[in-house]
């Protein structure tokens, strides 16, 4: 929660670092994976280790991004004072040389396009060792139960929710390949920053929503942060095409405090991942037009798809009962 309203506040002080508003909103999208862990439909379709190891993955993700970008933040803030680059420090705080290069050139030239998509190959290959290829969430939770990760806890749909009750986003086929993360990153930048009217709906939204963690924060109609349901009583289907009919009681999605306890995290492993391949720097170019980022279709689809599911896990587990 901190961390996410970090972003955004930085992003008001300096609206020239586009990808303060961008992890503001991916940000909250990882809130929202976490507390579904929790809400109505995961609890029937996941065990509870299940969704403590979903959770963990989650959360070192969000932890090690954020102990790795914001100091680089806070070292462009004292750089505005001091009226002198002080990238040169980057290194002792265990940052990418590569990014010691994205920042003295941004400092230049103000190049807003390549400064965000160089963050986003930056903490996309920041994650791939730490987390995406070690071995302990290889083994406990991409490989083990990796169609979940595509099916149940959709972290493949990114939503941006924007004034007037819409929300543009993306979706990720291939969670596990560094190249598709990192153009996907380009996309969802696309989709936020290219259409100059949803960016500015987007951040109006942002500002006067402060993150909860519950899906509510968007979708009130549908989701709400106190648990509407009586324990045993398993409802009708209730949900169609993003709409909850006859009345039915709307979909638990809690409170990230009421969710889960804070947690410590150990040192983040050492090393550059940047170990000279200049290749990354294609990344850079900016090849991606306006998006119309285009994802209440699919996004509601997704819903059904989880209500069916756990609808059923519930009605085979009566049956055996």
């Amino acid at each position: 929660m901190t961390r996410t309203k970090a972003y955004l506040a930085f992003y008001l002080r300096h609206p020239e670092i586009h990808w303060a508003f961008l992890g503001h909103m991916v940000s909250r999208n990882g809130g929202w994976n976490m507390t579904d862990l929790k809400g109505e439909f995961l609890t029937k379709l996941l065990s509870e280790k299940e969704r403590n190891l979903f959770f963990r993955f989650l959360e070192r993700g969000n932890w090690l991004i954020f102990q790795d970008v914001y100091p680089q933040f806070l070292l462009y803030e004292e750089s505005l004072k001091k009226n002198r680059p002080l990238f040169y420090l980057l290194p002792q705080l265990k940052v990418s040389i590569f990014m010691e290069a994205i920042w003295n050139y941004f400092w230049r030239a103000r190049d807003t396009h390549i400064h965000c998509v160089g963050l986003v190959i930056n903490e996309q290959s920041y994650l791939e060792k730490r987390v995406i290829q070690n071995p302990y969430y290889q083994k406990e939770v991409l490989n083990k139960i990796e169609f979940h990760l595509q099916d149940l806890l959709s972290l493949n749909q990114i939503l941006f929710p924007a004034e007037g009750n819409h929300f543009k986003g993306q979706t990720l086929y291939q969670f596990q390949s560094l190249h598709e993360r990192i153009l996907f990153g380009k996309k969802l930048y696309a989709v936020l920053f290219k259409n100059q009217e949803f960016n500015i709906q987007a951040l109006e939204w942002a500002k006067r929503n402060p993150h909860t963690g519950s899906r509510k924060d968007y979708w009130p109609h549908l989701f709400n942060s106190v648990n509407e349901g009586v324990a045993g009583i398993t409802y009708p289907l209730r949900l169609k095409s993003c709409q909850i009919h006859n009345d039915a009681k709307r979909f638990y999605s809690p409170k990230m405090e009421v969710a889960w306890k804070n947690v410590s995290q150990p040192a983040a492993e050492p090393g550059d991942w940047f170990q000279g391949d200049i290749r990354v720097v294609d990344y850079l170019e900016d090849d991606i037009e306006m998006m119309d980022g285009e994802i209440k279709k699919e996004y509601c689809k997704t819903l059904e798809r989880l209500e069916i599911a756990a609808f059923a896990k519930k009605a085979i587990h009566v049956l055996e009962e």
